[in-house]
């Protein structure tokens, strides 16, 4: 699932992307309107709780408290990983990021969780420029696409 928004020019910002298990707007237990949409890249079966529930359990329960507090910790981690990536200028290099810091433990194969437009708008660059620098580095033997997997070949030069 994508929390998205979209600017006046029809561009889509990606907020936060959520796998299976992880929980998505839980701003919006704080506030009075939350204008995101969350869309599934996939199919996918969510589940939804009502606000008033949340809040008067987590006032209840320290316990459930301080894990929902580490969870919204985790994600402030994520969210300032995605900002130091859309601070590299180079395609190539926010790219090379990206895969760095996706990669499974051996640091060689980033299984892709949805399709390369979606890949694309969570690294904020437009589908044609990703395709291409994907096209580029995969030309000069730095990656290898497979369906469903970027395998990082060789570290950049």
């Amino acid at each position: 699932m994508r929390l998205v928004r979209v600017d006046r020019s029809g561009r889509e910002a990606v907020l936060q992307v959520a796998a299976p298990g992880d929980t998505l707007a839980e701003a919006s237990l704080f506030s009075s309107t939350y204008h995101c949409d969350a869309i599934a890249s996939t199919d996918a079966i969510v589940r939804l709780y009502p606000k008033a529930v949340l809040v008067r359990e987590l006032e209840r329960n320290p316990k459930i408290a301080q894990a929902f507090a580490a969870m919204l910790a985790r994600q402030v981690m994520t969210l300032r990983t995605r900002l130091e990536q859309r601070n590299i200028h180079s395609a190539r290099d926010r790219v090379r990021h990206y895969l760095a810091i996706n990669a499974d433990p051996s640091g060689r194969a980033v299984a892709l969780s949805g399709t390369l437009k979606d890949m694309a708008a969570e690294l904020g660059l437009t589908p044609e420029a990703l395709y291409r620098t994907l096209a580029e580095m995969a030309a000069h033997g730095e990656i290898e696409r497979r369906q469903g997997t970027i395998r990082v070949l060789k570290s950049a030069t």
